[in-house]
């Protein structure tokens, strides 16, 4: 079968419905299973349509004609996060299995480098990959923040917020969305976060252990960020002091010609003939 130009672009759209009529399953077979809820439900379709709403936007702006294996590996897990998510919202109405939360979590996790493998031996790597690959990360660590706020304190919320706390300051401050240099601090710090709420969502350490294990965790979160914001903004005021060495130079109106008879030619300012 032969598929034109045009459909070309489409094929995201199509991985996207796909990938939420998995979720749909998903959740179907935890509602089955463990019970997820009508809070449940709306909770991870709501999650699924706004990704998957993402994903399409994202690909269209960025020409992508198709996902590839690696964003199908960062969908998969998506998907999964879908149902941590769904879990983690009924979870507020009774308790949530904790075998089944902490194995969608897990596989989550270990599929989390699996996708970046898959980009780079195929030679796929794209920005839209890196970005929806960060954003799965970002939105499941809120969720397992949000988890453990149950028996740990709501302070643990701030684990997941950092990152759009980062992303909402960089709309009203634009030196923020500057890139960062790459750090390998940076990737263990985020890849903690990660390891340390599923442990705490297990529950396999006495709570008071688990107190100082995620504290510890958020204030090596806390410092990266820091660390960050500071270069920007040294960054930023670098440029500045670039720019304010610049000599400024006037824009000199450039002379015409205008026809007057026999007279001599009169010089008239761009900004007038324009």
């Amino acid at each position: 079968m032969t598929i034109g130009r045009a459909s070309a672009p489409d094929a995201p759209s199509r991985g996207a419905a796909a990938g939420l009529l998995v979720l749909t399953a998903l959740l179907a077979a935890l509602s089955a299973t463990v019970g997820i809820g009508a809070v449940g439900w709306l909770a991870g379709l709501a999650y699924g349509l706004v990704l998957t709403g993402a994903l399409v936007v994202g690909a269209r702006r960025t020409g992508l004609r198709r996902l590839g294996a690696a964003n199908v590996v960062t969908l998969s897990r998506a998907l999964l996060v879908g149902g941590v998510t769904a879990l983690v919202a009924y979870s507020f109405q009774r308790p949530a299995p904790t075998a089944v939360l902490v194995a969608l979590v897990g596989v989550a996790l270990a599929l989390d480098g699996v996708d970046g493998q898959v980009a780079r031996r195929t030679g796929s790597t794209t920005a839209l990959g890196a970005r929806f690959d960060m954003e799965v990360d970002a939105f499941l660590i809120l969720v397992l923040s949000v988890y453990v706020a149950g028996p740990l304190g709501w302070w643990t919320v701030a684990m997941g917020a950092y990152r759009y706390v980062f992303v909402a300051a960089s709309w009203a401050l634009p030196w923020m969305s500057r890139p960062l240099p790459p750090r390998f601090s940076r990737k263990v710090v985020a890849a903690t976060q990660g390891v340390v709420l599923v442990v705490a969502t297990a529950s396999v350490l006495p709570t008071p252990v688990n107190l100082v294990v995620v504290a510890a965790a958020l204030t090596s979160l806390t410092w990266s960020f820091v660390r960050d914001t500071a270069w920007l903004w040294r960054t930023e005021q670098a440029h500045r002091a670039v720019l304010a060495t610049l000599p400024l130079t006037p824009v000199r109106a450039r002379p015409i010609t205008v026809a007057t008879g026999s007279r001599r030619p009169t010089p008239v300012p761009a900004s007038v003939s324009a």
